[in-house]
């Protein structure tokens, strides 16, 4: 059966096929009687507009690249940040008409991909998410002159606008919580040192205990569950004195619980335990954990709402986090 034409749908309308492209197009510049007529053919025939030419005509593509700085190991795992983000990123996209394109690019191969693609006039906008240190996407992208936001704060110094949730403010306010219950020997175990919510998390809990006069005890991972138990056996070689401990992530806090347990430590009893995040996990571990809950529906609503602005935010926009406070501190 043979695709409804254009002609096609002028011939059902009773006007000329300009009318028609105008109507599919979104034109304001059309009589509503005459745009009913048009709406009414375009639905009995079945006609579906030919993309590649409607992008010709508006100039727009109406698909937005999500740009993810990680491996496909890492973005398809156990992690569920990932596919939260994404999730609720598809959705607010999905609500404004648009598609959403998932695009990891962890490799100078993958950032050259990247950049091709969205130079070549693919999508109508970017929005990253997960970058490191090192990334050169806001860089190059920005000279594409492509639309961009980023999800968190970036790592570079380009004016990218981005909404991110308050991590130093959140760490902050779970080690006060671990202060405010009487412990004393309060270690970290901090994310990636290249990624910025790392690195705000980490200056939120150094700021807490410098107003409490403590010093810090500070391990690192990679906000896997591994790196939490591998960080948390290293506190305690270093100090076997912790009473407490903030992980910047409820990945890594969920692999310290179980590397206390290993160790015969008791949570909250011998060593209380919080994390960042608020993930699915956190009402289940054993036992469940208190951690900071970041608002990653909200963000993602932001930086669409930020992509999608006529006129976008030159500030950035930073949304409240909630402490969650459960049994293991």
């Amino acid at each position: 059966m043979r695709r409804p034409t254009l002609e096609a749908v002028a011939a059902r309308a009773g006007v000329s096929r300009a009318t028609v492209s105008r109507v599919v197009n979104g034109a304001t510049n059309v009589k509503p009687g005459v745009r009913a007529a048009v709406i009414q053919a375009v639905e009995e025939l079945g006609y579906i507009p030919n993309s590649a030419a409607r992008s010709l005509v508006t100039q727009r593509t109406d698909s937005i690249a999500l740009v993810v700085s990680e491996p496909p190991s890492r973005v398809f795992s156990d992690d569920p940040f990932f596919s939260a983000a994404i999730r609720a990123v598809s959705q607010e996209l999905e609500a404004a008409d648009r598609q959403v394109l998932l695009m990891l690019a962890s490799s100078p191969a993958g950032h050259a991909r990247v950049e091709r693609y969205v130079a070549g006039g693919h999508v109508d906008g970017v929005i990253l998410l997960s970058m490191h240190g090192a990334d050169p996407l806001p860089a190059t992208l920005g000279r594409s002159r492509v639309p961009m936001v980023s999800h968190g704060r970036p790592v570079s110094s380009l004016p990218v606008p981005y909404c991110d949730c308050d991590n130093h403010g959140g760490a902050r306010d779970a080690v006060e919580h671990l202060i405010g219950l009487g412990r004393r020997r309060i270690a970290t175990i901090g994310g990636p040192p290249d990624m910025t919510a790392a690195q705000d998390r980490l200056d939120g809990y150094r700021a807490a205990l410098a107003d409490a006069g403590r010093a810090p005890l500070v391990a690192t991972g990679d906000f896997t569950r591994e790196s939490g138990a591998a960080a948390m056996r290293l506190l305690l070689a270093e100090d076997p004195g912790i009473d407490a401990v903030f992980a910047a992530s409820d990945l890594m806090a969920i692999g310290a619980l179980g590397a206390l347990r290993s160790a015969g430590r008791r949570v909250p009893d011998d060593v209380a335990v919080a994390g960042f995040d608020d993930i699915g996990l956190a009402r289940f571990s054993e036992p469940p954990l208190t951690t900071v809950r970041q608002p990653v529906v909200e963000v993602a609503a932001c930086i669409v709402q930020m992509l999608l602005a006529a006129d976008p935010p030159t500030e950035p926009v930073i949304l409240p986090t909630k402490l969650i406070v459960r049994e293991s501190a």
